[in-house]
């Protein structure tokens, strides 16, 4: 019997297969226009890894659960990034997650989400954020982190994606040096995810899944705005498919 979790993000989708109890397959493909395409292809890409669905018990969360038509259920990704980040680290923790639409800070207590925050709807604390002003600045994200480490601080203060993105836009016809900017528009992402876990308290290991947990620069900057070493691991981006995939147990 397969246990499978589906995450389908704004940007990426997320999907982990347990065979019994071990977790054997992850995997990650682009969310693209369509949720309901992405769910296909998913669909197809499991039964050529040789998984029988009808063998299978499957949950679906993210921004697109609802577009996965043979999912047995589907559950909010709060509850499956909590569960999947307890899963990963093996104790309780405070997780930040950074997706394209949301960020979210969640408490895991007992190995149960017992607090959440997530920011508003604006994108400007959100990855989304982030690769819109790395492409102002014409570089790959992770070139974007890694300049920021070697940047000055200054303030990016626009709340509004569009106005952040003028503010950048009017610091780079001032010819301030791109590392600034670049440390600019990373404090404007830790700032907010700062603020966001004083709500929780500062007594728990901080644990951060999504897609940025593979961007090392980017964690040692909010490690120093939080004050406290931020943990990640390789498989931390599919927090949401491995939570969903538990759940399908």
């Amino acid at each position: 019997m397969y246990k499978i979790g589906i995450d389908i993000g704004s940007t990426a989708a997320k999907v982990s297969v347990f065979t019994e109890d071990s977790l054997t397959h992850n995997f990650t493909l682009p969310t693209g226009w369509s949720s309901i395409e992405t769910s296909k292809i998913i669909e197809g890409k499991l039964g050529e890894s040789g998984i029988d669905l009808d063998k299978s018990k499957i949950v679906a969360t993210g921004y697109g659960r609802i577009s996965v038509p043979y999912a047995h259920k589907t559950v909010t990704e709060i509850t499956c990034h909590g569960m999947g980040a307890y899963y990963l680290l093996g104790e309780d923790c405070t997780v930040i997650d950074i997706g394209g639409q949301d960020t979210k800070v969640i408490t895991i207590e007992g190995g149960r989400v017992t607090n959440f925050t997530m920011n508003d709807k604006c994108a400007a604390g959100t990855g989304r954020f982030l690769d819109l002003m790395a492409n102002s600045l014409g570089v790959a994200l992770d070139e974007l982190a890694e300049m920021a480490l070697r940047g000055k601080d200054i303030s990016i203060t626009s709340m509004c994606t569009v106005f952040a993105e003028s503010e950048v836009i009017s610091l780079i016809g001032k010819g301030t040096p791109r590392e600034d900017i670049a440390r600019g528009i990373v404090n404007s992402i830790t700032g907010r995810v700062s603020t966001m876990l004083h709500k929780h308290g500062s007594g728990k290991t901080i644990y951060l899944t999504g897609g940025l947990c593979e961007v090392a620069p980017f964690i040692q900057l909010l490690s120093e705005k939080i004050g406290k070493e931020v943990l990640t691991s390789k498989d931390a981006r599919y927090a949401g498919s491995i939570g969903a995939a538990l759940l399908a147990k």
